[in-house]
């Protein structure tokens, strides 16, 4: 049974999609670490004893079933079936629910909907009745997608009353720890058991977690902050001053004005711990609770910051910060475009009296937008090199698009998750896709730029190089992604340089893309012939 995701091509004895059959599974959190086992061995006996080959598996593994959005087993499998590349005639799932616990429960219907429409035959293999679309299949069908929805909404109430009870205690409750503190586990008589790195949880359902201080260089990072801040000194420039000495944030990531200010916000430097400041119940928009509705355990925490510094930087945080309607945000800001001659992102921020860039774009989107409501132009140029540079990302995700073609052809799997352009294939191999502008010097050889926001899975990045003008495709490059050196968010490289980092070239994405399959599939054949030696 645990070879039941495993899809055997040789049993296929019909060309026809009668026979043929693919199946979705899913399971909710990590921690359901034989969920899918689970429902793949139940599917597996259900197409033994109806004479079918699961020629198809799509999953989705630790995804919550709230929504869509993550689930890029569900989305591919959706796409599929809407594109005619379904090569089955049937769909087996475990059971409604892992459809998604939906809370407008039509959603799963009509999922199951697009695949009737396109010829394939849904089947939940766990449930009690045949989904043959007569009325009684209906009624139940529609009854276990109100349960769905219910036991969601159920347990997220029991989980939250729950958080509340231990937050009034002083103990840690979900997400990261903030900069300068760490997580440590205690039991039921506060005895500490060790300490939680980024990534790991308690093992005991009876343990709890407790914050407090962390190393002594971080402690005195926090300090730092909280008295340059003091001194006058302004968030972006803590920040510049953080990011030259090397420090990272405890996400490891580069420092920036938004995470200066968050740090100097929090009272757990005092010793407080506050919980349900937010609320994003179901998967539902992230909303701020009134103060009347914060869970506060104060002197929870051994305090690494004074009170009165904390005071005064709150004080001062309060006065800067501007309470204005979002019309007369836009009348400022035509006062400071009539009074600069022209706007730009520093522009703004430095302006005295204004609300921040990111005040602007959160309440009005793009820029573009922005400068339109007011009757300015822009930099037209700037705007032009901008559609330049979307468009060469358009065509960076039709590059992809191709070669996610090209290894389904060759007997891969491959996935395409948009949130940092990567092609993963076989659940294995990461490929990125990025663009690199060019920037010309003077008096030395060109260098081209690449920008990382989000951080990359190991594997390769394809990289389409733009030429000196920023304007044409000059050539692609492949490169390791474990191998690049970024400073901050940027990684620079030349012709020079490209040996030194195992940077390859090649005039055509076709020659891309044929190198790349080779390399993949070579290398998971030795995978596998190393793992059979064993």
């Amino acid at each position: 049974m645990s070879k039941a995701l495993i899809v055997h091509k040789d049993r296929l004895l019909q060309p026809q999609n009668t026979y043929r059959a693919a199946q979705y599974v899913r399971m909710s959190t990590d921690h359901q670490q034989y969920s899918i086992e689970n429902q793949a061995a139940v599917i597996a006996t259900y197409a033994e004893l109806h004479n079918l080959t699961i020629v198809r598996t799509y999953r989705d593994e630790g995804e919550s079933g709230l929504k869509i959005d993550n689930r890029q087993g569900l989305i591919k499998l959706i796409d599929d079936v809407r594109s005619d590349q379904a090569n089955f005639g049937h769909l087996l799932v475990f059971d409604v629910s892992r459809w998604g616990r939906f809370q407008d429960v039509d959603e799963s219907a009509h999922y199951e909907f697009i695949c009737r429409k396109a010829g394939v035959r849904v089947t939940y293999c766990a449930e009690q009745f045949d989904n043959d679309g007569s009325l009684l299949s209906s009624i139940i069908k529609n009854i276990k997608r109100v349960m769905a929805a219910e036991f969601s909404r159920e347990l997220s109430g029991r989980v939250h009353a729950a958080s509340v009870r231990l937050a009034s205690k002083g103990f840690k409750v979900g997400g990261r720890e903030p900069f300068g503190l760490e997580r440590r586990v205690v039991d039921g008589e506060f005895r500490w058991k060790g300490t939680l790195q980024a990534g790991e949880h308690k093992f005991l359902s009876t343990d709890r977690v407790r914050l407090a201080p962390g190393s002594d260089a971080k402690v005195e990072v926090v300090r730092w902050i909280f008295n340059e801040y003091l001194r006058g000194a302004s968030q972006e420039a803590i920040a510049r001053e953080l990011n030259r000495r090397g420090s990272l944030t405890n996400r490891g990531g580069p420092w920036c004005q938004s995470s200066i200010s968050t740090l100097l916000r929090r009272e757990a430097y005092i010793g407080n711990v506050i919980y349900n400041r937010h609320t994003q119940k179901l998967g539902s928009k992230r909303a701020t609770n009134p103060k009347d509705l914060w869970v506060r355990s104060e002197g929870a925490i051994e305090a690494i910051v004074e009170c009165d510094v904390f005071r005064r930087v709150s004080k001062a945080l309060e006065q800067r910060c501007v309470h204005i309607s979002e019309e007369e945000m836009l009348v400022r800001l035509r006062k400071l475009l009539m009074k600069k001659g022209k706007l730009s992102a520093p522009i703004i921020d430095a302006a005295p009296g204004l609300p921040s860039v990111g005040t602007y774009l959160k309440h009005f989107g793009a820029l573009r937008n922005l400068y339109r409501m007011i009757g300015y132009a822009g930099n037209k140029s700037y705007w032009a090199k901008l559609d330049t540079h979307k468009r060469l990302v358009e065509r960076q995700l039709e590059n992809a698009a191709l070669l996610q073609e090209a290894f389904e052809k060759s007997g891969r799997s491959a996935t395409f998750y948009s949130s940092n352009h990567c092609l993963r294939v076989d659940d294995a191999v990461n490929i990125c896709f990025r663009v690199a502008t060019c920037r010309k010097y003077v008096s030395i050889p060109p260098k081209w730029k690449l920008v990382r926001r989000v951080r990359w899975p190991a594997g390769w990045v394809v990289v389409l190089r733009l030429a000196e003008n920023n304007e044409a495709i000059l050539d692609y490059v492949i490169m390791p992604s474990t191998s690049l050196s970024f400073q901050g968010q940027l990684f620079w490289f030349s012709e020079a340089s490209r040996a030194s980092c195992k940077i390859e070239r090649f005039d055509t994405f076709e020659e891309v893309s044929r190198v790349l399959i080779e390399s993949v599939n070579k290398g998971i054949r030795g995978a596998k012939c190393r793992t059979q030696s064993i």
